[in-house]
């Protein structure tokens, strides 16, 4: 009863106090922060106010004829079959109209088709479930990963404002620089989508989208991937970082050196206990949104790691399959996407831990012999 009495009280108050209720309830669009943006906000805002003009028209004449020529002020009805003057009026009329809405349109789409002349260029990648951003002219790229802790999404800990909104390295892109995108997919399809840019397009495996954007306003600005991808679609997220040139300019140096650093990783001689512990971090990373965190997956289409075949059995075939992944299976291939350190120290942990104990290593010269053979 008290339960009931307290969803009736909460109902009443929304009833009585609708401002107050649905203060933060919207169903517009946002300007956004780009010029494309905002063009389609007011193409939006021009289409629909033409709309309400219409509907202000057409049902002030139809409730106007209702009431003037009603049957108790003894109005009697016309009898006619054609009227050729209103047919032509009703197809030239809306004609006109669609012409008017057509022109600010196209102007719109052309400039939103136009990538040409851009200063930077990015080509993004979708996976299940992230996303690769690859700067084609500085020839360094990374991977952007959910880092909503697993304690928000298992509703054990309270939901943080960005939640599923939140990724461990966002796209970094200079304020006033135009930029543009070259989308595709590496397994299905995804859609790559940015609110705050007006930039929405799908990335197709074997196919190339472009789009572009130019953010004028520094910020963080978030998105999602909107296309169903698979059982973690909701937990790819975009997050595009916008910052001054010289800021931008300081990262892109730092991001070269990163690169370089990690390419000389491969001729490093490593300990056991370094590949444990970078393998914990990148198996995290990688592959416990399938396998668990602890190892026993999701069977049957996510098999356990802990004590299987492959984690325990013959090295070479371990390498094999986690490198080149398994045709027809849900297990990708991350030959492509992660560097040869930490392919090593993945193998490495998924030998050594949740009781497993094999006591082998692979190192990171032998990932990079190994996919050069």
């Amino acid at each position: 009863m008290r339960v009931h009495a307290q969803r009736v009280g909460a109902l009443s108050g929304g009833l009585l106090f609708p401002a107050l209720s649905m203060a933060d309830w919207t169903v517009n669009m946002t300007p956004g922060v780009t010029g494309t943006s905002n063009d389609i906000f007011n193409l939006h805002m021009t289409i629909f106010w033409i709309c309400v003009a219409i509907g202000v028209v057409v049902f002030g004449i139809m409730f106007w004829s209702i009431f003037a020529h009603r049957k108790s002020q003894g109005a009697k009805p016309a009898n006619f079959h054609e009227n050729t003057l209103v047919e032509v009026l009703w197809t030239i009329i809306p004609l006109v109209i669609l012409i008017i809405m057509a022109i600010p349109a196209t102007a719109t789409l052309i400039d939103m088709y136009d990538t040409t002349e851009s200063d930077i260029d990015i080509k993004v990648t979708g996976y299940q479930w992230k996303w690769q951003y690859e700067y084609i002219n500085e020839d360094f790229g990374y991977f952007s990963n959910l880092t909503t802790p697993s304690d928000q999404i298992n509703n054990r800990q309270t939901k943080g404002e960005n939640y599923l909104l939140e990724v461990d390295n966002p796209m970094v892109i200079p304020v006033g620089k135009k930029v543009r995108f070259l989308l595709t997919a590496n397994d299905v399809i995804h859609s790559w989508w940015v609110p705050d840019f007006g930039v929405k397009k799908d990335a197709i495996p074997g196919f190339i989208n472009e789009a572009w954007t130019r953010v004028d306003k520094p910020g963080t600005y978030r998105g999602q991937c909107t296309e169903l991808c698979g059982k973690d679609h909701g937990f790819m997220p975009v997050v595009v970082k916008a910052v001054p040139e010289a800021e931008y300019n300081t990262w892109v140096a730092d991001q070269k050196a990163a690169a370089e650093k990690e390419r000389e990783l491969t001729q490093k001689d490593w300990t056991m206990d370094e590949l444990m512990e970078r393998g914990e971090k990148a198996y995290a990373t990688a592959c416990a949104a399938c396998h668990q965190v602890n190892g026993n997956g999701v069977p049957p289409a996510f098999p356990a790691l802990r004590g299987s075949a492959i984690a325990t059995g013959d090295i070479a075939a371990h390498i094999d399959v986690v490198v080149n992944g398994v045709s027809g299976t849900a297990m990708q291939a991350f030959g492509g996407q992660l560097s040869e350190a930490d392919l090593a120290a993945i193998i490495t942990y998924e030998r050594n831990a949740w009781g497993n104990k094999m006591g082998d290593m692979v190192t990171p010269k032998e990932i990079f012999d190994y996919k050069n053979q």
